[in-house]
């Protein structure tokens, strides 16, 4: 049962533009509501048939012609949204639609919320929550491995797997109640029923699940990465060589870059959000000082700091960063910086007669070592590797579904539950305690198909499509 308050209006019809502001060939009005057929036959004059393509004129009053184009009438339940659907495809101008629209509004519909129509199908029952959030990633997809991980979740494939495994602890659930209800029996229900051995199989589906997950998340999300450094240590040439273009200015100048400078680029079908920062040192300029400001600022929020080091000036390994953070320039980044998200970039092996090299770092303590040249690109690949191993990326899993972090944290949260519920099978066999623990795993896997959610949460997540959609 979904816990929320909100439905699909009786009364209520919408529409919307569906194609993106600007000129193009085709542009598309949807309609969706009780009154479709009603708007339809005002508009093109006759009652067009479910499921049948209309060319034909679209009206503005009996005489005067707004545009023409290919009507397509839905009838509900057969439709996206389960109710009575118009498809209006005319010309792409912006006046053009706009005219239609304000004469489908006029005959009765409004302007449709964003993300109205998929909150209408997810209501209606046509597709669940996760296939839902699938079609904004799909239309906001960066890369082609993002896009077919969102088909497969908005085909269903994520939403199967949960369901599998809710079923799972269902089945766990109804024999421990029955256990709890024939306790004055003399069999042993939870040794004779196999409940450990059986817990401790559907958490090897969930983390088989949460694995996958993680990689969607990846895929969708990706990781944030800085490059910092003292001035022309090469951050801006580094930048320039992962874009595969000129996108900083590079010079011999000290501090040319004065602002965050930033570049997506795509590992395997991992998004990457590449930014080059300010140089670091101390500065009396104004504008420099607050692109430092920034620079220690994006540090902080970066799921990896690439700490880029001229090798022919200095050398910094996992034995004196400390020390070297000190250094004047530097600011709050010594106090606030979290090791273990940083790796050493030793630039200019060419210049110092050293091979390209990776050094792993040996503990949470000590971060990995980078011997590269950014000039010759020599140590580029392992610096890419590097980057996807950091996150735990892996580029040849077929079959992965697209994920959010609200997946990630409901399947966390339902993982302890299982925990927890083993815990006390084990160490006090509370059938009780158990149940109550795998009601609430249960609950928490509801939450990612929207068969237990909010107002609040449904409203956050809709409101972040575009309209039309």
């Amino acid at each position: 049962m979904t816990i929320s308050t909100l439905s699909a209006s009786d009364s209520d019809t919408i529409c919307a533009i569906a194609t993106p502001p600007g000129r193009s060939g085709v542009g598309i009005i949807r309609v969706s509501g009780p009154a479709v057929t009603r708007i339809a036959n005002q508009l093109l004059h006759f009652n067009p048939k479910p499921r049948f393509a209309h060319y034909c004129p679209f009206f503005e009053s009996a005489e005067q012609i707004l545009d023409q184009g290919i009507a397509l009438f839905f009838q509900g339940p057969n439709s996206f949204t389960g109710e009575d659907v118009l498809e209006l495809q005319g010309h792409g101008g912006y006046f053009v639609l706009d005219n239609v629209l304000q004469t489908v509004m006029t005959a009765g519909a409004r302007l449709a919320r964003p993300g109205e129509f998929t909150e209408r199908a997810f209501l209606n029952n046509k597709i669940d929550l996760a296939q839902a959030e699938a079609i904004a990633d799909l239309i906001d997809s960066g890369s082609r491995e993002a896009a077919r991980s969102a088909m497969r979740t908005l085909q269903g494939e994520f939403s199967r797997l949960i369901e599998r495994l809710a079923e799972s602890i269902v089945h766990l659930r109804v024999y421990l109640e029955a256990a709890i209800d024939f306790t004055d029996e003399e069999i042993d229900f939870l040794s004779e029923g196999r409940i450990s051995e059986k817990l401790k199989e559907v958490i090897n589906q969930l983390d088989d699940i949460l694995a996958q997950a993680r990689q969607g998340a990846l895929i969708r999300e990706g990781m944030s990465v800085v490059i910092a450094g003292k001035p022309n240590a090469g951050k801006s040439s580094l930048l320039n060589v992962l874009a595969g273009k000129d996108s900083a200015i590079v010079t011999d100048i000290a501090g040319t870059t004065r602002d965050l400078l930033s570049e997506q680029i795509n590992l395997d079908g991992m998004p990457v959000h590449v930014t080059d920062t300010a140089g670091l040192r101390v500065s009396r300029d104004i504008v420099e000082q607050e692109g430092i400001r920034r620079a220690l600022s994006a540090v902080k929020a970066a799921d990896r700091i690439l700490l880029m080091v001229d090798s022919t000036k200095e050398t910094v390994d996992q034995h004196n960063l400390a020390a070297y953070l000190s250094s004047p320039g530097f600011g709050e980044l010594a106090q606030n910086l979290d090791i273990s998200r940083v790796t050493i970039i030793q630039n200019k092996a060419d210049l110092t007669g050293l091979d390209a090299s990776f050094t792993a770092s040996a503990n949470a303590s000590e971060p990995a070592v980078i011997k590269l040249s950014v000039k010759h690109k020599s140590g580029i690949g392992l610096l890419t590797q590097h980057l996807k191993d950091c996150m735990g990326f892996q580029a040849t899993r077929e079959g992965g579904f697209i994920a959010r972090r609200r997946h990630l944290d409901a399947l966390s949260k339902t993982r302890l539950c299982l925990l927890q519920a083993t815990f006390q099978l084990d160490q006090h066999g509370a059938a009780e305690l158990v149940a109550e623990d795998l009601r609430h795993a249960h609950q928490y896997l509801g939450e990612i198909t929207g068969q237990f959610s909010t107002d609040e949460l449904l409203g956050r997540i809709f409101s972040s499509f575009c309209i039309g959609k």
